[in-house]
């Protein structure tokens, strides 16, 4: 493909997925500017190191980048490309900031479509203005929102995603799964399915990481992370329950009062539940509380959901192929290259998760 052929098909597939298929020319034009502002500001991590004004600390840590993206891609099968090579600082904290929506007595995001990457469940903006704007404007149609600042993205392989500032500088686990989640969207990607997508490029991130610290990191780094991880998953186990919980009291026969009432006690008791576990189990440890510094709503459990919901799925897959990563991406592209219900089954048929309608 032509590099002008090439820039214009991933203008499409990025516009499409960072910005949920808006049809505004206003919209188009903060996506392809923005992408384009970081691509330019992208220089070659060798070039970064060897400039002697530098800082030292960025120098070590873009160091460490290449170690894990060598690694990435000789020891986990990732793409080896041209992502995450390059370096940019965009001066700001996030390169994104992604606006999750949902009906008001639903906890199915409100989807965005477009004809090549199909429909996602948010819609992003380079300024968190622009973010905040637009979530204010589905707030007064009556929808709950939810923005998120997002400290990378992936354009599938169209571009060369760099190493950037927003999170150049994350504690050495959390940078390496973030790579190896972002490399994993270049393996497989399901047109229209933000769940598969995301519990796929989750279950790599897990995978690699504890290969990764395996070989890599101290007991003390293995044991924090074993640590975060059960953590994680109880946090991940609340939130689904009082998803579906909710859902279970949308689907009711209730009046639109009865409805409202129900909603807010249940989301008063998951956040009771909340700081009962983080009093009883965590000692106190209060990393998830940013998730409910917005308060919660159902934007907010869709789109802690939309990342996690299938990756035992993925992780008994993965089990099934015996670690083997390629034989793993394999069945996974095939699964992607189906349609969403048959994936879907296939997916749970293989694991503990109950089945559930489309």
């Amino acid at each position: 493909m032509s590099l002008t052929r090439r820039i214009a098909a991933g203008v499409a597939v990025f516009a499409a997925f960072a910005c949920g298929g808006c049809s505004t020319v206003e919209y188009y034009a903060q996506a392809v500017t923005g992408h384009f502002d970081m691509i330019r500001r992208a220089e070659p991590i060798t070039d970064t190191i060897a400039r002697e004004s530098t800082p030292a600390g960025l120098r070590e840590r873009l160091a460490l980048v290449q170690r894990m993206r060598d690694y990435a891609s000789r020891e986990l099968a990732l793409p080896d490309n041209g992502s995450y090579r390059k370096y940019a600082d965009l001066g700001r904290p996030f390169v994104v900031w992604n606006v999750f929506a949902a009906p008001e007595f639903s906890v199915s995001p409100r989807r965005s479509c477009f004809p090549v990457a199909g429909c996602v469940s948010y819609q992003g903006f380079y300024a968190e203005a622009d973010a905040r704007a637009h979530a204010d404007a589905l707030h007064a149609q009556g929808f709950d929102v939810y923005v998120g600042g997002v400290p990378a993205y992936s354009t599938l392989g169209w571009f060369d995603d760099p190493v950037l500032n927003t999170f150049v500088f994350y504690p050495e686990p959390e940078l390496a799964r973030l790579i190896f989640h972002e490399l994993a969207h270049q393996v497989a990607y399901a047109s229209g399915d933000t769940v598969f997508n995301e519990s796929f490029a989750v279950a790599v991130e897990r995978e690699g990481l504890r290969r990764w610290l395996s070989q890599n990191g101290t007991q003390a780094q293995r044991e924090a992370w074993a640590a975060s991880q059960t953590r994680r998953a109880r946090f991940i186990a609340l939130v689904l329950e009082y998803r579906d919980r909710l859902a279970r009291l949308y689907a009711g026969s209730g009046t639109a009062g009865d409805r409202r009432g129900g909603k807010e006690k249940l989301f008063d008791a998951m956040f009771a539940d909340y700081e009962r576990i983080k009093r009883e189990e965590w000692g106190g440890f209060a990393g998830y509380d940013r998730f409910f510094a917005q308060g919660a709503n159902n934007a907010l459990l869709a789109s802690i959901s939309a990342y996690n919901e299938l990756v035992p799925a993925f992780e008994e897959l993965l089990a099934q192929k015996r670690g083997d990563l390629a034989a793993f991406y394999a069945e996974v592209k095939v699964l992607a290259a189906a349609s969403r219900e048959e994936r879907n089954a296939r997916l749970r048929a293989g694991s503990r998760l109950p089945a559930k309608k489309e």
